[in-house]
């Protein structure tokens, strides 16, 4: 009698497992073809919302408006955000004044643009952590930033190639 040839249980478990390992490959490289490297530093990002190429973009000596939130990349733990009730954005100015994962990931955003930074300790907080808000020593940090807002180091809010007011 002709019918579909039987699998034993091993065959097809067999089958699936050569399956998965031939393609996590696959979907590891795509997943991380996302993620971007920065010269001159060893944090990476990835853009979850694009900005206008028409509107400026963070340069060194701006001053930058941002929301940003701050996770503790091994244990998944929220420590900081401007989001949260009773904060406010953060302003800074670029080339200074935070880690330097954090300005490193940050130059080169534009107005609206929202990026997810992955920081190195070395990059972060170091070696010693920063107890008091719940990163370890050697934490590694997740930063998800939005530019709000952007003024030139003249002092004038930057304007858009169109000449509109951002």
């Amino acid at each position: 009698m002709m019918g579909s040839p039987r699998w034993s249980t091993t065959a097809s478990f067999t089958c699936i497992a050569l399956c998965c390992v031939i393609a996590a490959p696959i979907v590891q490289a795509s997943v991380e073809e996302d993620w971007k490297t920065l010269a001159g530093a060893e944090t990476t990002y990835k853009v979850l919302t694009e900005g206008s190429p028409d509107d400026p973009a963070v340069e060194v000596g701006d001053t930058v408006t941002v929301h940003a939130t701050g996770i503790v990349a091994q244990t998944g733990k929220k420590f900081w955000s401007t989001k949260d009730p009773g904060q406010k954005p953060f302003t800074y100015t670029a080339g200074g004044g935070v880690i330097k994962g954090w300005d490193m990931g940050a130059r080169g955003m534009r107005q609206k643009e929202v990026r997810m930074l992955k920081i190195p300790a070395d990059e972060g907080y170091g070696a010693n952590g920063f107890p008091a808000w719940g990163i370890p020593p050697g934490g590694e940090l997740n930063f998800e930033l939005e530019v709000l807002k952007i003024v030139g180091k003249d002092g004038k809010k930057k304007r858009g190639a169109a000449g509109t007011d951002l």
